[in-house]
């Protein structure tokens, strides 16, 4: 047994080389995994198998990132018992709404379950195919998460209601390419001035519904970006990003930034 606490890899290292991780570093606190080249249409060699023998060999882990192709709800939910003390889960799947690659069925108990046995858990990064269930797990678990990022993810503005009424402790939130609007956005209103900051980029936010929150909350930067190949057309907002500042808006800002 070696007394190695923080491990950074790239996913070469196999799901093998992760067993012998797990074999060999009984004290490891914290796991990066990076993908050596983050392509959809590539196989990948770490997978499930990887993060379970990581759970079960590292029983003290506290933080962990891990970019795989493919998950199952099973190996997460062995990670959230195995591994209790998780501060940090990262977990990106690579690729768009991947399922379950076993049961094909979405990813909402694993990270459900994350959220329930981790009691210490504030930072939680969640991707594959994820229905509202998720969020419902996230915001009535969720008590003391402070950062939270989602990928194309969600099922409709329940989704994200369920995380801003359910969340406290809330402090950053980086949302893109998911199905929340206005009614979504609006919901968090009560907590947006405790919040460090909020980006949102490729959702279906429009341009009134990010003016009520700067009419709303007039002490918090709002900001609108588009594409620069977008500047001139009215459709859904690109981007979103909301944030507290003691100095105020900014006047550097180029011209497909607009401040609300």
């Amino acid at each position: 047994m070696f007394l190695v606490f923080i491990v950074q890899v790239l996913d070469s290292i196999c799901d093998e080389g992760l067993q012998a991780v797990a074999t060999t570093c009984k004290e490891l606190r914290e796991l990066r995994v990076f993908p050596f080249e983050a392509r959809e249409d590539i196989e990948g060699p770490v997978s499930e198998v990887g993060l379970q023998a990581i759970s079960e060999g590292c029983r003290k882990l506290q933080s962990i990132l891990y970019f795989c192709p493919r998950m199952t709800n099973a190996a997460v939910i062995a990670m959230s018992k195995n591994c209790p003390d998780l501060v940090a889960f990262r977990l990106c799947i690579v690729g768009l709404h991947q399922p379950d690659h076993v049961t094909g069925e979405p990813m909402d108990e694993g990270f459900g379950a994350i959220v329930m046995n981790c009691k210490k858990l504030t930072r939680l990064a969640v991707s594959g195919l994820l229905t509202d269930r998720a969020f419902a797990y996230i915001g009535k678990y969720g008590k003391i998460v402070r950062t939270l990022s989602v990928a194309f993810a969600g099922d409709s503005d329940m989704g994200l209601k369920y995380v801003l009424e359910g969340c406290p402790k809330l402090q950053k939130l980086e949302i893109r390419d998911s199905p929340f609007g206005d009614a979504a956005l609006l919901s968090g209103l009560h907590h947006y001035y405790n919040m460090r900051f909020l980006w949102m980029s490729a959702c279906k936010l429009s341009h009134q519904g990010c003016q009520q929150i700067a009419q709303a909350l007039p002490h918090l930067v709002v900001e609108v970006i588009k594409h620069e190949d977008n500047v001139d057309k009215d459709e859904y907002v690109d981007t979103l990003y909301m944030y507290r500042s003691l100095a105020g808006r900014r006047h550097d800002v180029p011209r497909f930034v607009s401040i609300l």
